[in-house]
């Protein structure tokens, strides 16, 4: 069965396009959940230009990743945390603390996408990754001291 992706499904492929699957998981799986449409020649013309529309979507999204990553990038963060003795922080700094801080400079940025590579929990400099879309992957320094 010839069908035309309404979504990104990672095992299958992009949106808009047309692939043959078995008709059980089209009727069971595919279009109950409107991951997808029926082919015929009505759908495949707005297939192209749902195609076309997304295409000019990522490119958009690509810009404004590359302007945020601009901006982010050698951007220095400063924590105070509360400290105990040999510079130990009682608890540590998280994705959430740091997309608060991002938030103050005028960032709006999901905690979701700050990478850590290993638990905050001393007084430093820390180097933290922030992924954004369309491979998007700036680099901040965020140096943690004492409150």
């Amino acid at each position: 069965m010839k069908v035309i992706l309404q979504k990104d499904i990672p095992s299958l492929g992009d949106a808009g396009d047309i692939k043959d699957v078995s008709d059980g998981y089209a009727r069971n799986y595919l279009l109950p959940r409107k991951l997808v449409i029926m082919a015929d020649k009505s759908s495949k013309r707005a297939a192209e230009h749902q195609k076309k529309l997304i295409r000019i979507k990522k490119e958009k999204r690509k810009r404004q990743s590359e302007k945020i990553a601009e901006s982010l990038a050698g951007m220095e963060l400063e924590l105070a945390v509360q400290v105990g003795e040999e510079g130990k922080l009682f608890g540590s700094v998280t994705a959430m603390d740091i997309a608060k801080k991002l938030k103050e400079k005028g960032f709006e940025i999901d905690k979701r996408k700050i990478l850590i590579e290993s638990p905050i929990k001393q007084v430093g400099e820390y180097i933290v990754k922030i992924k954004l879309d369309e491979g998007q992957a700036p680099e901040i320094k965020v140096i943690v001291g004492k409150e």
